[in-house]
């Protein structure tokens, strides 16, 4: 399945469209669970926080990106980040969280989408994170440092659409382990994003996955 477009997906005036929205989210969680949709995760102007066990990945690759969205308020954004994509990734135990403040009446929102947390995990293709901020054990296995990125062709490739120096820093791995994941991203893109025990939740003042 062909990925969307990066950024496909936005939550743009959320204290107007909170509430029928969710059961529209559980039918498209329904849908991603069962691995039937393409993914993509972007909330606009705003970074989430993403914790996972261990993520194990293959075909991996990384090199630097601006990410571009708007504000809640219409202004327009740019967000350098360092961008980790993966042919293939296995996922233990995903949370995902994003706060959103100032709803009128309401103060701050919190949604959290958990996933594989049982003994299946989350499965992903074409699988790409946008990252700001990372903390993590990591293993890498046949390993090339200073790669330019158009050349980085272990990996899935620069996503289409990415503002990326195709010329930039890159690295490369056959497979790479994660684990006690942290990070703060602006956007995930998958082209399968399979969410196995998904449960996905939302609360009135700040909750986050860490």
């Amino acid at each position: 399945m062909e990925s969307q477009v990066r950024g496909g997906t936005r939550w743009k005036r959320f204290a107007v469209v909170m509430v029928p929205s969710v059961a529209a989210t559980a039918a498209i969680g329904v849908a991603l669970a069962q691995g039937a949709l393409a993914a993509s995760f972007s909330v606009s102007g705003q970074s989430f926080k993403v914790t996972t066990d261990q993520l194990d990945g293959t075909g991996f690759v990384q090199y630097g990106a601006i990410d571009s969205g708007y504000t809640l308020d219409g202004k327009k954004t740019a967000h350098p980040v360092a961008v980790s994509a993966f042919k293939s990734a296995t996922i233990k135990n995903l949370c995902q969280s994003v706060v959103t403040p100032d709803i009128p009446l309401l103060g701050s929102v919190s949604l959290i989408l958990k996933a594989g947390g049982g003994s299946t995990p989350v499965e992903a293709e074409n699988l790409y994170i946008d990252v700001e901020d990372l903390s993590a054990d990591a293993t890498f296995r046949g390993i090339d440092i200073g790669v330019a990125a158009k050349d980085a062709a272990k990996g899935p490739g620069i996503a289409k659409g990415d503002t990326a120096n195709p010329y930039g820093f890159a690295q490369q791995a056959d497979s790479v382990t994660l684990t006690d994941v942290k990070q703060t991203a602006w956007a995930t893109t998958a082209g399968t994003f399979k969410l196995s025990g998904l449960k996905m939740s939302l609360s009135k003042g700040v909750k986050e996955c860490y």
